[in-house]
Parts: C-alpha cells; sequence; structure tokens
C-alpha cells in the first residue's frame, strides 16, 4: 500500500474535531481530514501485519526523518582557546578554557582533507617482500645513458599485486617410487623439507580460527566453500582444527583474564546468546522431564580491561551474566590494589556480588539515549538533556583529541562540564517534585533514571580516568553478535567456551594492532615454551621470543 498524506494536527484541534464528529457538524474540511485518517489507519495496520519494520523505521515512516543529528552528537569536539569562548552557551555560563590550560592550535579549524580511499604500500604490513634487482647495473658504475655520472642506491619503488587463494588450500606432492626387478624392494621418493610432517599447517589452523571467530563463517558454510574451490573439508575436521588451537592458547587466555583483574579500568555487558545443549535443558524442565532450573537465560559477557596503553577484550558464554562473570575475574585481584573503576549500564545484571571493592561509574550515553527516543513527544523538556549532555561528551571528545593526562581531564570537566551538570540536576528534580512531568510517564521514568544514578553517572567528575560510557564494551560485543547471527548457536556449553576463548584472543589481538594470522602460527609453532611462560607470548609481546 502506498503511504497516504500527512495529517498534521495539534492536540487541541484534534479535540475538537472530536467534539464536532459527536455533533455531527463536520465542515468539508474536517470530512477530508478524517478521510486521511481512515487511510493512515488502514496503511499503519497493513504495515504493522504485513511487513517487519523496527521501531526506528516505523517513527521515521510516521514522523520524518527529523533534524536532530544525533548520531554525531560525539563526533564533533569544542574548538579551544579563544573559539570557546565565542561558541559557549549563553545558558550555561560555563567558563571558557584558559589558552593557559590547552593550547590553541589554528590547524583545528580547517577540514580535514579527503584522502584517494587507496592503501598505502606500508599499509600492508602482511605482504611477502620480493626484492627485485637490475640484471646488469650496479651501484658505482657508470651511468649507460650519459656516460659521465656514476650510479648510485635510492630508496626501492613499490608495486603491489594482490593475489587469491581459497581459505584453505592443498598442495598435491606425487612421490615417485621405483620397484627392484630381482628384488621386489620399493624406493619411494621422500617429500621436500618445505612440506612438513602434519597435513594440515599452522597457517591453515590459524585461518580456520579466523573464519569462524572472526567473520563469522559457519562450519558448514566454510565447508561448502572449500568443496566449490575443489579442495573439500568436512565441517567436523574444522572443529578439531580450531580445537588444536584453542589446546595451544589455553595458557595465553588464562594469563590475560589475569592480566584483565589487574587493570585500573573495566567495562562490562552482556548480549543474548545460543548455545544448543542449554537450549534443550530449558525444554526438558519446561516439559517437567527434569528439575526445574534455577536460570534459564543464556548470554555472552564481554570484558574490556583497560590499563594503560593496552586493551584486553574477554567474553564469557553461558547461564552467568555480566556481573557474575567480572565479579569471578576479580577474585584474581590481589587486595592491595587500589579499587577498579567498573563502567556499565545500570542493569542489575551488572551489579557485582562486592561492589563496595570497585568504584562503579554507569554509562551516561545510556541516560541521554532515553530522552532521544522521546524527542517526538516531548520536544522542549528532551531537547535541553540532550543538549546539555551533549557538550559534555564534547568537552569529552576534546579531553583525546588533546591526549590530557588523567589529572588534566578531571580537571577540564570539572571547569567545563560540572557547571552545565549542576544546573541540569536540580532542574530536573524541579520537574518531577513540581509535576510539572508526570512520574509514571516514560519522560518522568527517563529523568528518574538520571537522578537516581547521578552519581555514578557523573563519576568522571569526581574520578581520575573514570570514563563517561560504556560504549568500548558495546563495540566489542558486535564481534560475538556478528557470530551469533551467521553462525546462529554453539552446540554445547564446551564448543562457546571454545569460542569464547578464540574470540577473546583474537580481540585482543587487534586492539593491540598485531598481525593475528602472525600470531596464531606463532603459538602454535612454540606450544611448549607459550605453556611454560605464557605471560612472554601476549600479542604485545611474543615477537621479542622470536628474535631471542
Amino acid at each position: 500500500m502506498k503511504r497516504p498524506e500527512d495529517v498534521k494536527l495539534s492536540r487541541a484541534e484534534g479535540d475538537a474535531l472530536i467534539e464536532r464528529v459527536k455533533a455531527n457538524t463536520l465542515t468539508e474540511d474536517d470530512r477530508r481530514v478524517v478521510v486521511k485518517l481512515i487511510e493512515l489507519w488502514f496503511w499503519l495496520n497493513f504495515a504493522l501485519t504485513e511487513a517487519k519494520l523496527s521501531m526506528k523505521r516505523l517513527k521515521r515512516l510516521l514522523f520524518g526523518r527529523g533534524h536532530e543529528g544525533n548520531d554525531d552528537d560525539n563526533e564533533t569536539p569544542p574548538p579551544s582557546g579563544a573559539e570557546a569562548d565565542a561558541t559557549e552557551p549563553a545558558a550555561t555560563d560555563t567558563p571558557s578554557p584558559s589558552p593557559d590550560d590547552e593550547p590553541v592550535d589554528e590547524t583545528e579549524s580547517r577540514p580535514k582533507r579527503r584522502g584517494h580511499g587507496r592503501n598505502s604500500a606500508q599499509a600492508y604490513t602482511g605482504a611477502q617482500v620480493v626484492a627485485c634487482c637490475h640484471e646488469r647495473l650496479q651501484v658505482g658504475e657508470v651511468c649507460p645513458a650519459c656516460g659521465r655520472g656514476k650510479l648510485y642506491r635510492l630508496p626501492p619503488g613499490v608495486e603491489l599485486r594482490l593475489d587469491g587463494h581459497a581459505l584453505l588450500s592443498a598442495m598435491r606432492y606425487e612421490l615417485e617410487k621405483l620397484r627392484c626387478s630381482a628384488c621386489g624392494e620399493i624406493f619411494t621418493a621422500p617429500l621436500p623439507a618445505e612440506a612438513g610432517e602434519q597435513k594440515y599447517s599452522a597457517p591453515a589452523r590459524a585461518v580456520v580460527v579466523l573464519a569462524r571467530y572472526y567473520l563469522g563463517l559457519p562450519f558448514y558454510r566454510v565447508e561448502t566453500f572449500q568443496a566449490a574451490v575443489g579442495v573439500p573439508v568436512a565441517d567436523a575436521t574444522l572443529w578439531e582444527l580450531a580445537e588444536q588451537v584453542a589446546n595451544c592458547l589455553y595458557p595465553v587466555f588464562d594469563q590475560l583474564v589475569y592480566d584483565a583483574a589487574q587493570s585500573a579500568i573495566l567495562y562490562h555487558d552482556d548480549t543474548h546468546a545460543r548455545i544448543l545443549s542449554l537450549l534443550i535443558e530449558n525444554r526438558k524442565a519446561a516439559a517437567g522431564d527434569i528439575p526445574a532450573l534455577e536460570r534459564t537465560g543464556i548470554v555472552t559477557t564481554g570484558v574490556v580491561a583497560q590499563n594503560g596503553e593496552r586493551t584486553i577484550i574477554l567474553y564469557f558464554s553461558g547461564r552467568q551474566h555480566a556481573g557474575e562473570n567480572l565479579s569471578q575475574l576479580l577474585e584474581k585481584r590481589p587486595a592491595e590494589l587500589p579499587k577498579p573503576l567498573v563502567m556499565s549500564d545500570a542493569l542489575a545484571a551488572n551489579t557485582l556480588s562486592n561492589e563496595e571493592a570497585v568504584i562503579r561509574c554507569y554509562c551516561l550515553f545510556h541516560g541521554r539515549r532515553q530522552f532521544d527516543d522521546l524527542t517526538e513527544v516531548f520536544p522542549q523538556a528532551s531537547r535541553r538533556v540532550i543538549d546539555d549532555l551533549k557538550q559534555v561528551f564534547q568537552f569529552e571528545a576534546h579531553t583525546r583529541e588533546q591526549a590530557m593526562s588523567g589529572e588534566q581531564r578531571l580537571a577540564y570537566h570539572q571547569r567545563h562540564s560540572r557547571p552545565i551538570l549542576e544546573k541540569l540536576k536540580p532542574w530536573l528534580e524541579q520537574q518531577l517534585d513540581e509535576h510539572e512531568v508526570e512520574p509514571n510517564s516514560s519522560l518522568g521514568k527517563a529523568m528518574a533514571y538520571l537522578l537516581n544514578h547521578w552519581p555514578k553517572l557523573t563519576r568522571f567528575l569526581t574520578e581520575v580516568n573514570a570514563p563517561l560510557d560504556s560504549n568500548i564494551v558495546e563495540r566489542a560485543l558486535k564481534l560475538m553478535i556478528r557470530q551469533r547471527k551467521n553462525s546462529l548457536f554453539y552446540a554445547s556449553a564446551y564448543s562457546a567456551a571454545v569460542g569464547s576463548l578464540l574470540t577473546s584472543v583474537l580481540a585482543t589481538c587487534v586492539a593491540a594492532g598485531v598481525n593475528v594470522l602472525h600470531y596464531l602460527v606463532a603459538v602454535q609453532a612454540n606450544r611448549t615454551a607459550v605453556g611454560r611462560t605464557p605471560s612472554a607470548w601476549l600479542p604485545w609481546n611474543y615477537t621479542e621470543q622470536l628474535v631471542t
């Protein structure tokens, strides 16, 4: 059905129209409006019953795209120096940044130059290097063009060629066989040294792990792809290869868990997971075939630990929620260390068994997001909150651009963000106390959420390095969501544990900026050394062992 024409009525106009309908005193204009409303009703009913629409898309269809630009709220940092004085909102009376505190960078106002869209030669860190030399010319020879000068060496020119292969390629070695005509002895030619002793090489196993646990390709899909390119490998074999890599990486994963427990900042959150063996348990419990289960939910917990420049990303899949998983991880933390900053949203599932042992922070962006959804219904009040918090996030972006230390960042927020929030809080309290907003309405609940969690939402105003949001762990969970959407499920709790282990190592390698394939091959080739001293084989220091 074609979308009908928009009907724009204020609440007062709508009430007046209802009264005229009841009194049977409709004008010609009223009849046209009523016809449009009926057409809109049938279209909306059709859209809801016949089409799969997200709420966001349905709101866009009904009310238009809007002009708030909420997706870019965190991207544009505030200007520095004198420019900040001119652009500072007058309503907040926020002190302007002092030139003595932050140096003025004249290049900040310049638009970034757009690139040509191609990667530079330096970006291909995993490319094999082949030196191409002149066959007839050498350094020091007389120039063949002019006959006067001598040739000297310049930095080499670079040409790139990209080739294509299957995920797993095969090499067939045909071994010559000779038999003695007298004694019948058979002599078989030996394999070349580069063939190795194992059928599946370490790079082959590493590629299987990357395909399944980074790209999210299910083993059955990889099996059909390999058959299509003439190198068939059964999905069961692919699982065995991944399991072999997990056995090599288990000491590394344990070390990452221990190091994460020592970190100064931790983020954690959950996403839904599917584990067939646990789903079967749920169905049996519901049917009464087994005793009732204490918990039926199945989740994957993501934990991001930051300690200085290093970032560790961990995943745990099963029935335990984020709070329980992080509580177990923090049991490995020495008591003499200071309390860590722990960031999450305010869901009860994120609560730790010992909240007193941490400095709890709540995601300010979650609080703002509720008002984003209410801008059409409560535009004035929602925009007040959104605009104020937008400035806070812009100040945070500015601290990152200026690479401020933790102490400088805290002082900056106290100067610029605190005055905004100190005015926002009493305004929120006034809206609820004086019943200008109904407490049980969606707007009232959104305001109550901010007020109830205010100290934890604004922890960045009192603690050094306290984060504002939990976006980093939500981005990390997208890797597991990709797997869930592509591969659908884990067969058992054991396969889910293997998947969580491998994905944790892969995500940590990507965060460290190392060549993941090279790392997986190195760990497999040095399995004994990795098991003996896993702390020396982490993504950020393993190359030191290869040199020695």
